[in-house]
């Protein structure tokens, strides 16, 4: 594997950040997760463009362009011939002193990760997961907030490990008022007769770039989405429930909190989306093989 950092490109035990960047000791930076699909790397644009709104968040002054910082991301799928998988494109504040002050670094660092992930075993997509409330609680928004991918996640590694300590690979979070924020590390929905409902992002759940995908696919199924409050009761109750993100994709949700949801089974409309879903990551993003103009007579076509 060849990992890109800073304009260069590393073999995998080579590939090495200082002890002294800020990403390390403190978390401080952003990150993404995107995918690749037959040749081409879905939502790339849109990924890019929420990784500048997050440092803008911090204070974070990339040192690349969204169009370079595209073109890292494509000649690293190149660069270890990946035409499906996962990737992984962070920023950190870059290398400064021992204290916390951002402004003792004096470079922030991009790097490029493009491999593989699966998230979750292949049967939970084909017979739903089972997962739980924990009591950890989202961050609050006046606190960390949950709409900037930070690289400190310590807040999703605390539920996910009560996650796992209940037995789960999965685990809801609700805010600090009670409501549904999100899942670890994916947006959850639920449908209701003919309505599609997910959390808002008030509510603490991350505007996730699958989330807004598998909205605008029910929209085109005749399917009425909103963003609402929901409680665990909401969700006790629900027709089917659904769980989307990068990683995971669309994968459905069959018990929650020892409560069957639906008929137990993975429902109808999930199926459909799921389908529609992988339809589009098929036929869609940005070609990571650049394509050569045929010439006619030494003119381009």
């Amino acid at each position: 594997m060849k990992v890109y950092i800073d304009g260069k490109y590393f073999g995998e035990k080579d590939a090495k950040i200082s002890v002294f960047d800020h990403g390390l000791l403190y978390g401080d930076g952003v990150f993404e997760g995107i995918r690749a699909y037959n040749g081409r790397v879905f939502k790339l644009k849109e990924h890019v463009e929420r990784l500048f709104y997050s440092a803008k968040a911090l204070l974070l002054t990339l040192p690349m362009t969204h169009s370079e910082i595209e073109e890292a991301v494509l000649e690293t799928c190149r660069q270890n011939r990946l035409k499906e998988g996962y990737i992984r494109l962070l920023v950190t504040r870059g290398i400064g002193t021992l204290g916390l002050n951002p402004n003792k670094c004096k470079k922030p660092s991009i790097i490029v990760i493009a491999g593989k992930i699966q998230l979750y075993p292949q049967e939970f997509y084909e017979r739903g997961l089972e997962i739980i409330t924990v009591p950890t609680v989202r961050n609050l928004h006046s606190a960390l907030n949950p709409a900037i991918k930070s690289l400190n996640y310590l807040n999703n590694i605390l539920a996910k490990i009560e996650a796992n300590n209940g037995g789960c690979e999965e685990a809801i979070m609700l805010n600090s008022q009670g409501f549904v924020a999100e899942c670890t590390g994916d947006n959850i929905f639920i449908t209701k007769g003919d309505r599609l409902i997910t959390p808002p992002l008030s509510a603490g759940a991350l505007y996730g770039i699958t989330r807004g995908v598998v909205m605008e696919l029910a929209a085109q199924n005749g399917m009425h989405v909103a963003e609402e409050n929901l409680t665990r009761y909401d969700l006790f109750n629900a027709d089917e429930c659904f769980l989307t993100g990068t990683g995971a994709e669309v994968i459905p949700v069959v018990k929650i909190d020892g409560r069957i949801i639906g008929t137990g089974k993975p429902g109808d409309r999930t199926r459909g989306l799921v389908a529609q879903y992988h339809a589009l990551t098929q036929s869609s993003g940005e070609p990571i093989l650049k394509t050569r103009a045929k010439t006619v007579r030494g003119k381009a076509r």
